[in-house]
């Protein structure tokens, strides 16, 4: 499954959660340099859909804020990214 996620570097603590638009919020503290930032996302987002880092690939967006990542399907995932994005709005 691809999901579009917004990528907040320098947050004060790392989070997974909201809507920019139709894309999936990871604020992480990690600053957009060396692609630090860019790993520090795909991890965040790997441990808030619970699989491994591994599972989830970057597709587009290196160095921009605006990426697209695969991530191996698994069951439930859709609903858990759903759960994510609409866990802001609470």
């Amino acid at each position: 499954m691809r999901v579009a996620v917004r990528v907040r570097p320098g947050a004060s603590r790392t989070r997974v959660g909201g809507w920019y638009g139709d894309r999936l919020v990871v604020a992480v503290q990690e600053r957009a340099v060396d692609g630090a930032a860019t790993e520090a996302a795909l991890r965040a987002l790997a441990d808030a859909l619970g699989v491994r880092r591994r599972a989830v690939t970057l597709v587009a967006g290196a160095t921009s804020r605006d990426k697209v990542v695969e991530v191996d399907d698994v069951p439930g995932l859709a609903e858990a990214v759903q759960a994510l994005g609409d866990a802001a709005a609470r």
